[in-house]
């Protein structure tokens, strides 16, 4: 137990281990989920490349890092390369208002992938618990347009991860650790998508 000074007082201070869970769950998602990330970046690559688009969304945290994920395809990882089409759904704020004011919450997600998914097409589901409304209605939603459902959540088992057509579920303890895995995820499937296209680092 640390100890430091309030108005001159003592006061214990419990240790935060925040680093040391992470630390513990990395390892376990490198040996467990890296390669999933790998495997996506490279079919991205194929899909994108080919025309397709890939679709994200996510809430809170999660929606920023669908965006994050789609802003990365769009502008670019490292190096420079063409754009891609890559749209995270909570972004049009005008639709996503007029879509819960008329629809409600459960179909924020769900009606823009009807609109915006074609066969062939990946979309890309990220939550901490795996147990969004909202989400679970857009994988059905996505299976009905023929897209790829792709679930990127945290601990297994969960109702998204069954409601895709692929799952990377990080086992970590809290949210927050989650979160920074899915960060790790999604700059993995970046590298492995300019490696499939033959982006090399360094170049012009």
């Amino acid at each position: 137990m640390t100890v430091t000074r309030v108005n001159g007082h003592r006061a214990p201070v419990a240790p935060d281990d925040h680093c040391g869970r992470l630390l513990t769950a990395l390892e376990r998602f490198r040996q467990e989920e890296a390669a999933t990330a790998r495997r996506w970046g490279v079919r991205l690559a194929a899909v994108l490349g080919a025309g397709g688009r890939l679709l994200a969304a996510g809430n809170g945290g999660s929606a920023a890092q669908a965006q994050h994920l789609t802003a990365e395809l769009v502008g670019r990882y490292r190096e420079d390369r063409a754009p891609f089409s890559a749209i995270a759904l909570h972004a049009d704020t005008s639709s996503c208002t007029a879509i819960v004011n008329d629809y409600g919450a459960g179909q924020l997600f769900a009606r823009q992938v009807r609109a915006h998914a074609r066969p062939g097409d990946v979309l890309v589901l990220l939550s901490t618990s795996g147990r969004s409304d909202n989400l679970l209605r857009a994988a059905a939603a996505g299976r009905e347009s023929g897209a790829d459902v792709w679930a990127l959540t945290g601990p297994a088992p969960n109702p998204l991860a069954e409601a895709g057509h692929d799952r990377l579920c990080v086992e970590a303890a809290t949210t927050a650790t989650v979160q920074e895995l899915h960060l790790v995820a999604v700059h993995m499937m970046c590298a492995a998508f300019d490696a499939a296209l033959g982006v090399a680092e360094g170049a012009p």
